[in-house]
């Protein structure tokens, strides 16, 4: 625990928080509860910084029941911002990132603190994402005897951890959780050496040149390659109100949020393998799902659709797009929905919309810098080689017909040989000077 965080209760709220003589950040969180795992660390790295300048506070929301529902918070996560006793800024809910965290405090504070003195680290082989991907090419990396630093702007795990199970990882006892998987990969690339580091935003990257470059908040990092592996993120809701709502009923992770929902009507947007399998899993929680596609027929594997056809607190609307979303201030009402064949509109009452409508890379820091196609995605082969020596693209990130948690693991194998291969050459190159 952080000596910079205040543990209170509701009796205390008054007087911690709207008394504050400073800006007060109060979170709400709950026990089993994945999404509040996730921003735990991040809220200890923020009061770390910021912890001078703003009153970092945590209360358990269900041993304060009444004060989270006087404040409109419903789930955990919450983060409510106050200044002078009012609330201020906008509130954050369920599963959230650092940028996310550190944009809302710098809001509210109205600047930002002087930047730090930027520390230099050279290595051979600098990776970019946590996932299955990154953590594969570091295990790879690592065991050639690369100085290798993993850098990685959340927690590792990236889509793999939020996956509340995996039946089709080679070598596994039939299912296995994402968190897990990725934990016992994280463990082995260490095992070989490589450093992996959290909670790390990037800001700067540059990838011309023999010596590749990428600067975070407080640190330069040079190495001879670099291996890109920052994953996709959802797609968001293309409807009104979507963006308003995110956090506060609309969710992209149901294994995050999914507990948030207990014994109330959710609707899953999609019908892929995401939205079939995430729809079952909702159903732990949620009292009844109701699947809306776009099509008359789902995507997912035939074993996801019989599981979702034959669980009796699932049905599925077909034909029809997501138009609108509303609610009240801090919790969603309902979804408006529209049949695209018949133009039929009709309002979907819920509590809860979780999306999965397909992903789209992490590529934006990168764009001008390495060839991308037109759908944002790195272009690289087999091999993981870019246009760009030195440089190389594993998993959800580049071009490719397949993305699954296995194949995107095999690319971080082969981004890592070729990265040492990369390296070996360039040494070779260098000319021997006789004296």
């Amino acid at each position: 625990m952080s000596g910079s965080i205040l543990y209170i209760d509701s009796d205390r709220f008054e007087q911690e928080v709207l008394k504050s003589d400073k800006p007060a950040i109060l979170y709400f969180y709950s026990e089993d509860c994945p999404p509040c795992e996730v921003l735990a660390p991040i809220y200890e790295k923020m009061a770390e910084k910021y912890g001078d300048r703003i009153k970092f506070v945590k209360i358990m929301r269900q041993a304060n029941r009444d004060l989270a529902k006087s404040l409109g918070v419903t789930g955990s996560p919450t983060l409510l911002f106050f200044r002078n006793g009012l609330e201020v800024g906008k509130r954050l809910s369920g599963f959230l990132s650092k940028p996310q965290v550190r944009t809302a405090i710098e809001g509210v504070l109205g600047d930002v603190l002087p930047p730090p003195e930027l520390k230099k680290e050279n290595c051979d082989v600098i990776i970019l994402g946590g996932g299955a991907a990154g953590l594969s090419a570091a295990i790879y990396a690592a065991r050639a005897k690369l100085n290798t630093i993993l850098l990685e702007e959340g927690v590792p795990g990236g889509q793999a951890a939020s996956t509340y199970h995996i039946a089709n990882y080679p070598g596994t006892p039939g299912v296995i959780s994402g968190t897990e998987l990725i934990a016992n990969m994280r463990k082995q690339a260490e095992s070989f050496g490589a450093r992996v580091e959290d909670l790390r935003e990037i800001f700067e990257v540059k990838l011309q040149g023999p010596e590749k470059y990428v600067r975070t908040e407080d640190e330069e990092y040079y190495g001879k390659a670099i291996i890109i592996a920052t994953g996709g993120k959802p797609k968001p809701l293309p409807a009104e109100g979507a963006e308003e709502f995110t956090g506060r009923g609309v969710h992209y992770c149901a294994t995050c949020d999914g507990p948030m929902y207990q014994n109330r009507k959710v609707v899953v947007i999609g019908g892929g393998n995401s939205a079939v399998e995430e729809a079952v899993f909702l159903t732990r929680y949620a009292s009844h799902v109701t699947i809306i596609h776009q099509f008359d027929h789902f995507q997912a594997t035939k074993t996801a659709q019989e599981e979702a056809f034959k669980n009796d607190k699932i049905d599925i609307i077909w034909d029809s797009e997501v138009r609108k979303v509303h609610g009240e201030e801090h919790s969603l009402t309902g979804v408006t929905i529209e049949n695209i064949k018949t133009g039929e509109i009709r309002e979907i009452p819920t509590e809860g919309a979780f999306v999965y409508i397909g992903t789209q890379p992490r590529t934006e820091i990168f764009k001008g810098q390495v060839q991308i196609d037109d759908n944002g995605y790195i272009v690289a082969s087999e091999d993981t080689k870019t246009n760009v020596e030195g440089v190389f693209a594993a998993g959800d990130v580049r071009t490719k017909p397949i993305r699954q948690v296995v194949t995107a693991a095999a690319d971080g194998a082969a981004a890592g040989i070729m990265a040492e291969r990369y390296i070996t050459s360039q040494v070779k190159r260098i000319p021997v000077q006789v004296r």
